[in-house]
């Protein structure tokens, strides 16, 4: 129609054992809507990245509509400092900050992932002392920069295992999307890990939501303590749950 739109949304989301209605913006369907350039989905981990996504919204010359998962529990954390808010700019992914050139030949597994999981990973792979995990957040979904995607890609040993890691179930968030991005741009085929299919968002119950987090925590990056298996839970390439 030859008309700009600077439409954002700000959409709660993120699985904090609420229920389905507190934890779904279904993602997965705006990114179904995607194409020709037509509007950008974002999954943002820090406010920085937040700060720095919306500045860049109003002071572009154009517009079109921006889709922005918030989670609840990081608007309420502090997950960047004064100096990151002042410098820099958006960064559509964000390689591993904690590993340097030398532990990212050393690594065996690549997690990809979006938005408020990363911390959670992270979180896991300090406490279990893993040094041979990378994660890498995948911050704008769509459009997708695959030049900086294959330059981070790039860092970690071509055997490495890449993994894509999520909360929600099989059949919403990204992965479908990311999967199929992975294939046809980078010659990547992700490996999923996060909750299997569901008719619904999310779990009612707080209890079977933090086993399935437990489990989805292992899978990914490995036990508190750095030892034993998985139980059953979420998937991992379409195994049982």
């Amino acid at each position: 129609w030859d008309r700009w739109a600077g439409l954002t949304l700000l959409l709660p989301h993120g699985y904090e054992g609420q229920g389905p209605e507190h934890s779904s913006a279904r993602l997965e369907r705006f990114l179904q809507l995607c194409a020709d350039q037509n509007m950008e989905v974002v999954y943002p981990s820090t406010g920085a990245q937040l700060f720095h996504l919306l500045r860049r919204q109003a002071k572009r010359n154009f517009r079109k509509p921006l889709i922005v998962m918030t989670p609840k529990k990081y608007l309420r954390a502090e997950t960047s400092r004064t100096d990151e808010l002042l410098t820099g700019s958006f960064q559509h992914l964000i390689g591993d900050p904690q590993l340097d050139a030398a532990a990212s030949r050393k690594v065996t597994k690549v997690v990809y992932c979006s938005g408020k999981i990363y911390h959670e990973l992270n979180e896991r792979r300090i406490s279990s002392k893993k040094s041979d995990v990378a994660i890498v957040r995948v911050e704008q979904l769509y459009p997708f920069h695959t030049a900086l995607a294959r330059e981070i890609d790039a860092r970690y040993p071509a055997n490495a295992k890449r993994v894509w890691a999520q909360e929600e179930t099989r059949n919403a968030g990204a992965f479908l999307h990311i999967a199929d991005t992975f294939r046809q741009q980078l010659g990547i085929d992700l490996e999923y890990i996060g909750r299997a299919p569901s008719a619904s968002p999310a779990t009612g119950s707080e209890h079977t939501h933090k086993d399935q987090q437990e489990k989805l925590l292992t899978l990914a990056v490995g036990p508190l303590g750095g030892s034993g298996a998985p139980a059953a839970g979420p998937h991992s390439n379409g195994s049982p749950s």
